[in-house]
């Protein structure tokens, strides 16, 4: 039996938002509910009944009320609140008082300190401002931007009007931006001038002005100073000599203090985001702003355990969907805590001091981030107060063993680590967090209220405390309402409905155990299949990287006659050499922790490993470099120029 490495005290138990939530239900719906999985069990059993309640709970601000919570409970073309009239803005800006609602820090700039009544007057001028300039219910606008207040006002102000918000880092290409962009056609483009990473400055004129020439649709740039500290001037001047380029400060200096928010459906686009792009072109992928409201909620509410005393805050880019999940914790009333810059700089103690100073409650980060404070010895409990921290939450990959210990045994034991897994395909998470349940090892303590997550293996079979497919058999609010020009719903289907009828099939592989915690083992789609034996990427990378030798790696499948060859890259750690030993060693460590299938037939040593721009592994681009096909949409790579180590690994070892 399993030891927990955490478990919930029993007044932290009682004073949580989900058992006041279970008494609630417990009191309207006339339930007996005393344990996480018997609401678990009524939530995903009783659907209608359990969104329902949510929206109830949530206390959602809506116009108009729905005539049906779901009409058609087939998955693709469900339509959820039928009938509700809501604005997406007004929900996340209910709150009008001086508590602080943003708090922003940046490398090189003092932090700033923003109130929900402040924002409620900045988002307020901006609306009235961006109405004067034609934007309407609809209309998409786009965001070229960091994580700065800025980046959150624009956004609100283009909710408040009902149209749609999509946004993408500034250290995107040009032809990724394009990519994304051209396809939605946006009326405004909001652009940082420039911003600072690892102490260096990033001027981003030329880009934008790139950007602007090929997107025609583009009538109006809004340009964001490097530091905006909120204090309006009479005199400010656009850059750029030319009328369709305005200064962000100039649309602040109207008097208007009041929003008229546009009243729109339940499913009403409210952002679009994009599929990683690194096999074709970004997928757009179009959310609603209701589904979006309630599963947020739900999420940060009931599984984060969020209030408004809490300080949230999580290490994102605007590109990545994390971004919008932490913005969407204003409708809770809590303060959202943004950093821009390199979490690394001046040195990784950086964000374990940003807990202490702006009293941090819900930390959130990566297991990358985690390892490498591992590797470089980072205590975080000697050099920061950790008083304030109740919660770290990560996403991105599968959080590893060692991650599990380390943060026990060098952040805090008193800590709720909560490993979160879904995606952007659905704004939200279908495996995550909760404060009433213990903590294992490199487990998620459960699945979504609401989410029919269940596991299949190829042809469709349930299969129980086993490896399979992340399937989710039942509609929930925060699917896409489309794919952007995709009128016949093809790439939608193609995207999640291709290989089970009617059925979610997300594409990842996982084990739900039998006490409903959740082990995720990788992508299915990079599944290694040497032999025709499934093996998931994240079982080599849990081994591989947990060895003080190695700080990052990659594996792959290369195709080969009938068969797949297992390749690993792995990136060292700078006190260790590449050497026969060292290769004899990590396969040692694999056979023993796995099996011998998982070994690698060759181990080469890189400088670094592909990620996408929100930091996430790339081994399709690397397998088809392997196989000699061409990798396209490079620009959707931070770091596009490493495929060439890879392409010359594969030349050299072909002759």
């Amino acid at each position: 039996m399993k030891k927990p490495l955490w478990i919930p005290s029993i007044d932290g138990i009682e004073n949580s938002n989900i058992i006041r939530y279970i008494k609630w239900i417990n009191k309207k719906y006339r339930k007996f509910f005393h344990t996480y999985e018997d609401l678990y069990n009524w939530s995903v059993n009783n659907i209608e009944d359990f969104w329902e309640s949510i929206w109830n709970y949530s206390k959602i601000i809506h116009s108009k009320k729905y005539t049906s919570v779901l009409k058609s409970k087939q998955m693709l073309g469900s339509k959820w609140f039928n009938g509700a009239k809501l604005n997406f803005a007004e929900n996340l800006l209910k709150f009008n008082d001086e508590k602080i609602a943003i708090i922003s820090s940046r490398e090189d700039k003092p932090n700033i300190y923003i109130t929900y009544k402040e924002l409620n007057k900045y988002v307020a001028s901006l609306s009235a401002s961006m109405k004067k300039m034609g934007i309407k219910n609809g209309d998409r606008v786009a965001g070229f931007v960091n994580n700065i207040p800025e980046a959150i006002i624009a956004m609100l102000a283009t909710t408040s009007l009902g149209a749609v918000w999509s946004s993408c880092s500034p250290d995107f290409g040009i032809n990724s931006v394009y990519d994304r962009f051209n396809q939605i056609k946006p009326k405004i483009l909001f652009a940082i001038e420039q911003y600072s990473y690892n102490g260096k400055s990033i001027d981003c004129l030329d880009k934008i002005k790139q950007i602007k020439k090929k997107i025609t649709s583009i009538k109006k740039v809004i340009l964001i100073p490097k530091f905006f500290d909120f204090k309006i001037s009479d005199k400010v001047n656009s850059p750029f000599k030319n009328k369709n380029y305005i200064a962000f400060e100039n649309l602040f200096k109207n008097k208007s203090t009041r929003i008229k928010f546009v009243q729109t459906d339940f499913d009403h686009p409210v952002y679009i985001m994009y599929s990683s792009g690194t096999t074709g072109i970004p997928k757009c992928i179009v959310h609603g702003a209701g589904g979006t409201l309630l599963q947020h909620f739900k999420e940060h509410s009931l599984h984060v355990n969020l209030n408004r005393k809490d300080n949230i805050f999580y290490f994102t880019t605007c590109g990545w969907m994390m971004w919008n999940w932490l913005v969407s914790s204003l409708s809770i009333g809590s303060t959202v805590v943004l950093y821009d810059g390199n979490p690394g700089y001046p040195s990784l103690n950086k964000l374990w001091n940003f807990i202490e100073e702006e009293k941090i409650t819900v930390f959130g980060s990566s297991p990358k981030f985690l390892s490498i404070c591992e590797k470089k010895m980072i205590i975080p409990k000697k050099s920061s107060k950790l008083d304030s921290l109740k919660t770290i939450l990560s996403t991105g990959s599968p959080l590893s063993s060692d991650n599990f210990k380390w943060v026990y045994k060098n952040v805090k034991k008193d800590v709720l680590l909560s490993s979160i897994s879904g995606g952007t395909d659905i704004i939200s998470c279908f495996m995550l967090g909760c404060p009433i349940l213990p903590v294992y090892s490199e487990e998620i303590q459960c699945r979504g209220l609401g989410m029919k997550v269940e596991t299949f293996d190829d042809e469709g079979n349930l299969v129980i405390n086993r490896k399979g497919e992340l399937v989710c058999t039942k509609p929930f609010p925060s699917m896409p309402i489309s794919f952007w020009n995709d009128p016949k719903n093809e790439k939608y289907r193609s995207a999640y409905f291709e290989k089970f009828e009617d059925v979610w099939h997300h594409g990842d592989y996982i084990k739900i155990n039998k006490t409903g915690g959740v082990i995720v083992y990788g992508r299915s789609d990079a599944t290694l299949n040497p032999g025709g034996v499934r093996i998931g990427t994240a079982e080599i990378y849990r081994i591989v990287e947990s060895m003080e030798q190695i700080t990052d790696s990659l594996v792959i499948g290369k195709r080969e006659k009938n068969d797949v060859k297992i390749i690993l890259f792995v990136v060292l750690n700078n006190r260790f050499s590449f050497t026969k030993k060292l290769i004899k060693e990590i396969q040692k460590e694999i056979r023993a922790n796995a099996t011998p299938r998982h070994v690698p037939s060759n181990i080469y040593c890189v400088k670094e490993i592909p990620r996408t721009i929100s930091g996430k592994k790339v081994e399709l681009a690397v397998t088809k470099i392997s196989n000699n096909e061409e990798v396209k949409n490079k620009d959707a790579l931070i770091n596009p120029s490493s495929l060439k180590e890879y392409e010359n690994i594969f030349k050299k070892n072909k002759k």
